[in-house]
């Protein structure tokens, strides 16, 4: 049996991918042609480190969160640029929970959130047109590495949900 601060990390993570899953379902309605496809494999990227994430929160004796029915986004997303946006918000959002997933575990699942927070820190970048030096550690981005949307915005974004705002 896993202790608390693992279980709750592999939630939390959980929680994010439950979101980006939900975030890129706006994102394929709004991206233009020529994005589409990359957002289609992002897409498909967190519903399977979701449903990985669900049958490792078992393993660890607990009881999986179900994604809520809807979230509030941080900022409209009326047209392609603003959905380019989101992607790279919501792949910021999840590589900050991962790195705290890499700080909560070991072994094999501190291998599997090293490789989690690796891929959304390149999907970030490859939606922002740039990378940052220590990706998923909002501490370290200075003003200059956090582009338009910023931490602030991924405040705004509540984990446990809210309506949605398309």
């Amino acid at each position: 049996m896993a202790d608390d601060g693992e279980l709750a990390a592999v939630q939390a993570a959980l929680a994010a991918e439950h979101a980006a899953v939900y975030g890129y379902g706006v994102v394929g309605g709004r991206i233009g042609e020529e994005r589409r496809a990359e957002a289609r494999q992002a897409w498909d990227a967190h519903r399977a480190r979701r449903d990985k994430l669900q049958r490792v929160v078992r393993e660890l004796d607990g009881t999986p969160e179900p994604a809520p029915a809807g979230y509030t986004l941080p900022f409209a997303v009326p047209d392609a640029e603003s959905a380019a946006l989101l992607a790279a918000e919501l792949e910021d959002r999840v590589a900050a929970v991962y790195a705290d997933l890499v700080r909560s575990t070991q072994g094999a699942r501190r291998r599997e959130a090293a490789g989690a927070l690796r891929e959304a820190a390149v999907r970030s970048a490859r939606w922002h047109g740039r990378g940052v030096a220590f990706p998923g550690l909002a501490e370290r981005d200075g003003p200059a590495e956090r582009g338009s949307t910023g931490r602030k915005a991924a405040e705004r974004l509540p984990a446990d949900g809210g309506s949605a705002d398309r």
